[in-house]
């Protein structure tokens, strides 16, 4: 009853403000493409400085979130163009074209931040491809130094493939354990273009450390941005880049005619697999089941707008891959986390047919079709096979951060 009368209330009423007991922003900008009356936004009555790294399609609309959340955003990118256009025009030329962003918004570049820029800010938001968040750490390291660190937030997803580390891992070796001990992770089903316009949200925000979790859970958490904090960043960012390779597979099945049941049965037999090598590097199984995994590995196998499901659509429509990556106008992080998962499950010898079958198209050069037949030519096996040993992986990453 208490909802459905907050709900009557047109966004200017102030009604809502004493009942939920919260600082809000009403909506000014956006309206909601469904007949729902969203809730305004809520305030914990603590405003933040965030320091967003990347103006691609995530980094835009977590800042746009955040600053529509009453925090103080500044978002750096390697793009000129892009800072005065976005100053000028509050909109990103280059992705998420049609939105008008938050004014709360600050574009900063082409210059990386200076460290007094750095030193003032209460959070640091990495939205950039795995690949580059090792030169970035590298160059921030030492403006975090002998100081208070601000809260360090992680939304990649992917493996660094020269070295085949997760980011937890990077983050030590650039910025050290203690550092890395507190970093916090988000990930989830979330397609930016849905985030810009509210369609309702939920996240997992994962850190070795449950206070930090829960301070970055804080700063994000809105009615239509729902957060659930964990403890098993390990698992997450497995889970986070895995779930980009199944999305090539679904997508080349797509591609090569199958329909629902085998995209029901790619889904489902990819969980398993995840969870299998999951489970074999030192992660929970149970991590598998929450919204970074099986809440993420639904969403972007089952939508054909989803960059990874795309790459794998055009690879069974016979695509070469070379031309796919020139023509995508994006970075699909699962082809490079091919490489670097194929390299884990050979270290830990856990049987991965679907995987291996998709570094075997994007890397062997194998003919989509071909390698699909091989793989539905296969004996049956039992449905659920979790390693009760293993977890070297994750055991040399928690002792480098001194936990083991």
């Amino acid at each position: 009853m208490l909802l459905t009368f907050i709900f009557k209330y047109s966004a200017r009423n102030t009604l809502p403000d004493r009942l939920l007991g919260l600082h809000v922003r009403y909506r000014t900008r956006l309206v909601s493409p469904t007949g729902f009356r969203m809730l305004p936004h809520q305030h914990n009555g603590k405003k933040s400085k965030v320091l967003v790294f990347g103006a691609g399609n995530f980094g835009s609309c977590l800042a746009d979130h955040l600053g529509d959340s009453l925090h103080d955003v500044y978002m750096w990118t390697r793009s000129e163009i892009v800072v005065k256009h976005f100053n000028q025009h509050h909109r990103n030329p280059e992705v998420l074209k049609d939105h008008a962003f938050s004014e709360s918004i600050t574009a900063v570049g082409p210059e990386f931040p200076t460290a007094e820029m750095v030193q003032a800010m209460d959070v640091l938001l990495f939205a950039i491809p795995t690949e580059g968040v090792r030169e970035t750490l590298t160059a921030l390291k030492p403006t975090l130094e002998g100081r208070k660190v601000p809260l360090l937030i992680f939304v990649n997803k992917g493996i660094e493939t020269k070295t085949n580390s997760l980011t937890l891992e990077i983050i030590a070796d650039t910025c050290g354990p203690d550092i890395a001990k507190l970093a916090t992770f988000l990930s989830g089903p979330s397609f930016a273009k849905e985030i810009v316009k509210r369609q309702p949200t939920s996240v997992s925000v994962v850190s070795l450390s449950p206070e930090h979790a829960h301070q970055a859970s804080e700063i994000f958490h809105q009615p239509w941005f729902r957060c659930y904090t964990g403890d098993d960043p390990i698992g997450v960012e497995l889970a986070g880049a895995l779930k980009n390779v199944y999305a090539i597979a679904a997508g080349m099945a797509a591609g090569l005619g199958f329909e629902n049941n085998t995209r029901a049965m790619l889904i489902t037999r990819g969980l398993a697999e995840m969870t299998r090598i999951g489970t074999a590097y030192g992660a929970s199984p149970l991590t598998f089941l929450t919204l970074a995994g099986v809440g993420d590995l639904f969403l972007t196998c089952s939508s054909p707008t989803s960059r990874n499901f795309t790459v794998g659509y055009r690879l069974g429509q016979g695509e070469k891959l070379d031309h796919i990556i020139k023509t995508l106008g994006s970075v699909a992080e699962g082809v490079t986390t091919a490489k670097g998962l194929k390299a884990i499950v050979d270290e830990l010898g856990v049987a991965a047919p679907i995987a291996s079958g998709i570094y075997d198209v994007l890397y062997e050069g194998r003919d989509a079709q071909e390698r699909a037949v091989e793989l539905l030519s296969l004996p049956p096996f039992r449905e659920l096979d979790l390693s009760v040993e293993g977890g070297k992986p994750a055991q040399r990453l928690l002792a480098k951060l001194g936990l083991a």
